[in-house]
């Protein structure tokens, strides 16, 4: 037998199941909620269904924790990201309860995050975070939240279309005015695809420069595949020079991007700047190699599969916005219909225009 009452301005219900008591407040002022309440629970018991009173108990910090600790378990290498995500929501929710997270309540923060300038794809990373804590709290015995209570988690449109790549032109001055310890990871940049953080963690036995392929370990890449690289002959001429330097003035040093025999961790802002200023390159981004080398592996007639095996791609979507088209491609198109145009000129009837063209 239950009863409720009353405690400050809130109706609590109290009600007992095996010789077991348990107390619930109803969140609300009304006795009226807290009768419904009583006998949803009471008709709850008879049917032998237990209220999940865990679940209400739920807070913002409790998701967080179950979300850091699954990129822990798992060895997740983007974990400083995932405390950057976490930090970013709790400032927005983090006294909060999971089931009082509404709908209202993003829509709030989207337009917050929105105001303060802040990009539509970044928002969507960090509303990401937020659906995979309600995920992975679901999955937990027993739940730590009820589907019922789980806001529905928008996703808004991006516009992630990448557009910086080099041309071969430009790539050709950047290299001569690179300086060497410099010049070795753009060139394995333009060539490969690879990221940053793969180039710049290469040691020298992972290349073999007798027969041209250097080798990226399972666990040292973002998805934690190992994969073969080949190497165009410009960029191996590049590293078995850069080899016999480093060994006759750092025969210690095992990493192939280095200054002066220290490991070189990350890609000098202020200097990557100036230099592009200084040959005509301004607001040029390393990581424009990325889409440059996928760009390169397309042209140079390799199937997208392997392609996307050598630059490091998992899914098809991705690759998609790196292989952009540049301007001298369109010119390219241009003369190949601009001949065909001048060819079926000649052409008497439709039958032969169609026989050219299917050819």
């Amino acid at each position: 037998m239950g009863r409720v009452y009353k405690r400050g301005r809130t109706w609590w219900i109290q009600y007992y199941h095996q010789g077991n008591l348990f107390r619930e407040s109803s969140r609300s002022p009304q006795k009226s909620v807290a009768t419904s309440l009583l006998k949803s629970r009471e008709g709850g018991l008879i049917d032998g269904r237990l209220p999940n009173l865990r679940a209400d108990r739920t807070t913002f910090e409790d998701l967080a924790e179950l979300f850091l600790q699954d990129y822990q378990v798992n060895e997740r290498k983007t974990l400083n990201r995932a405390h950057q995500l976490v930090d970013r929501l709790k400032e927005s929710f983090a006294k909060f309860r999971a089931h009082a997270i509404t709908s209202q309540n993003l829509a709030d923060y989207i337009a917050r995050r929105q105001q303060e300038g802040m990009t539509n794809a970044t928002i969507n990373r960090e509303l990401g975070a937020l659906k995979r804590m309600f995920t992975l709290a679901m999955k937990q015995t027993p739940p730590l939240v009820q589907a019922y209570s789980t806001p529905q988690i928008p996703h808004l449109r991006e516009n992630n279309i990448r557009t910086g790549f080099f041309s071969e032109e430009e790539y050709l001055l950047l290299r001569a005015a690179l300086p060497d310890y410099l010049k070795i990871p753009f060139v394995i940049g333009y060539w490969t695809g690879m990221r940053r953080g793969e180039i710049l963690g290469l040691q020298w036995n992972q290349v073999d420069l007798d027969l041209g392929f250097l080798r990226l370990e399972p666990g040292t890449t973002k998805n934690g595949r190992g994969r073969t690289v080949p190497l165009a002959n410009d960029l191996l001429v590049g590293l078995q020079q850069w080899w016999k330097s480093s060994r006759l003035q750092y025969p210690q040093c095992e990493w192939v991007c280095h200054y002066q025999g220290n490991h070189l961790k990350g890609i000098p802002r202020k200097r990557w700047e100036r230099i592009c200023q200084q040959v005509g390159l301004p607001r040029k981004l390393f990581h424009d190699l990325r889409r440059t080398g996928v760009r390169n592996l397309v042209r140079a007639g390799i199937s997208e599969r392997v392609a996307m095996e050598i630059s490091g791609h998992r899914t098809r979507s991705v690759f998609d916005r790196y292989n952009i088209v540049s301007q001298q491609d369109l010119l390219q198109a241009q003369a190949r219909l601009n001949q065909m145009s001048t060819i079926s000129s000649t052409v008497g009837n439709i039958t032969d225009l169609e026989n050219l063209l299917s050819y």
